[in-house]
């Protein structure tokens, strides 16, 4: 009867849990999770809140030289020539010697494990030419993200003297979702400790990121600025799913990192993986005024995979498109499935016809027009009897 009373009271638990998971605080300023593969929010608090990035910074810079690399424009063994501006940057770094000549993917690697700054001007003076051009780039590529609150002023995240720079949770999660698309820089990020030999001297690069140790969590960027707190992105892998987190504007190192924690945590136990719309499923009678039949069916583009909370029921709803009209070629899309969860949107697929509709021909919708006009008086007829009956 105890060992009953204990399992009941863990069920009770982990129930209220997954009822209130939504509403738990961080201790952050702002805060989001998604999933990795669909971009999926599972968690946000602030997220549209603007920040300076810090080195959350080179997440884009890392991603407009992987992007670069990934077309062949630079080969990772390209040589580097480092210039006086790069050797003199402030913050973190792996102190670089101006006219020394050091290989592209050593000095990725610095900025992946150990956030160095120097580093991050060196690679930006060589993709573009000056680090002015290369933060164009990064502003370009911020924009053709559909990042809508980020603007960068240079490459390292440093504080801009002249201009303004800033970005949010929300966006940077969506910068890291591009990223870690790239497995050397995930090699790189979950590194704890590794070395550099650098013409001058050897390097010692220990990751800013001391979560990297608990295995499951590979990197992926720390920041910290005192205007902006404490921030960290993680990317997180644990039983076929992958999260990436953001948490912005933390008191502390370890304050950041227990926020980051607990988000995870969340995500791997509130939430599992599941197909919610398979390929092909079926919706019927969808009315279609001036086609040669009056309904048609409609199925499902493609599987919906999306990570649900644990025990709660999922809805449906379908939204044909407005003014549809024959004729429709089979595999049109006529509309769209979306599913939500706790009155939270889980996802969406479209809805495509399952076969052709011609349009009726005339005679077709004057005899549809004939029988409704007649079923209409009937009706009309029946409901009026009823009434003198009723009355008498």
């Amino acid at each position: 009867m105890k060992k009953l009373s204990i399992v009941f009271i863990l069920l009770l638990l982990l129930f209220s849990l997954s009822v209130s998971a939504r509403n738990f605080e961080l201790g952050v300023g702002s805060a989001i999770l998604v999933s990795a593969e669909s971009g999926q929010v599972l968690y946000r608090s602030n997220a549209e809140q603007k920040y300076p990035p810090a080195s959350l910074a080179k997440i884009m810079t890392l991603l407009v030289i992987m992007e670069k690399i990934e077309n062949r424009e630079i080969s990772l063994e390209d040589y580097v020539t480092i210039s006086e501006n790069a050797e003199s940057t402030g913050g973190s770094q792996i102190y670089l010697s101006s006219g020394s000549r050091v290989k592209l993917k050593n000095l990725l690697k610095a900025i992946s494990i150990s956030s160095a700054n120097d580093a991050s001007v060196a690679v930006a003076e060589y993709v573009a030419g000056s680090e002015d051009k290369f933060v164009e780039m990064m502003n370009r590529q911020a924009k053709n993200l559909g990042l809508k609150n980020t603007h960068f002023a240079n490459s390292s995240g440093l504080p801009a003297e002249y201009e303004e720079q800033y970005t949010t949770a929300a966006d940077v999660v969506l910068m890291a979702k591009e990223l870690i698309k790239y497995p050397l820089v995930l090699k790189w990020t979950s590194t704890w400790v590794d070395y550099l030999d650098l013409p001058s001297h050897r390097a010692m690069l220990v990751n800013t990121n001391e979560l990297v140790k608990r295995g499951y969590i590979n990197g992926l960027k720390t920041g910290y600025l005192q205007e902006a707190g404490y921030s960290l992105a993680a990317n997180a892998s644990k039983e076929s799913k992958r999260l990436i987190s953001v948490v912005m504007d933390a008191p502390s190192e370890e304050k950041r990192e227990v926020a980051t924690l607990n988000l995870i945590d969340y995500g791997f136990n509130n939430f599992r993986s599941k197909v919610v719309v398979e390929a092909g499923k079926k919706v019927h009678n969808i009315e279609i005024g001036n086609g040669a039949q009056n309904y048609f069916t409609a199925q499902a583009e493609k599987d919906l995979r999306r990570f649900i909370i644990y025990g709660e029921p999922l809805e449906e709803e379908i939204k044909i498109k407005s003014g549809l009209k024959a004729p429709i070629e089979k595999g049109e899309v006529i509309g769209k499935k979306i599913i939500k969860q706790e009155d939270f949107k889980v996802g969406e697929v479209n809805l495509i016809a399952s076969h052709e509709v011609e349009k009726a021909g005339i005679f077709t919708l004057l005899w549809r027009r004939w029988v409704n006009f007649v079923g209409e008086n009937i009706v009309e007829r029946f409901n009026d009897n009823i009434e003198e009956q009723l009355e008498s």
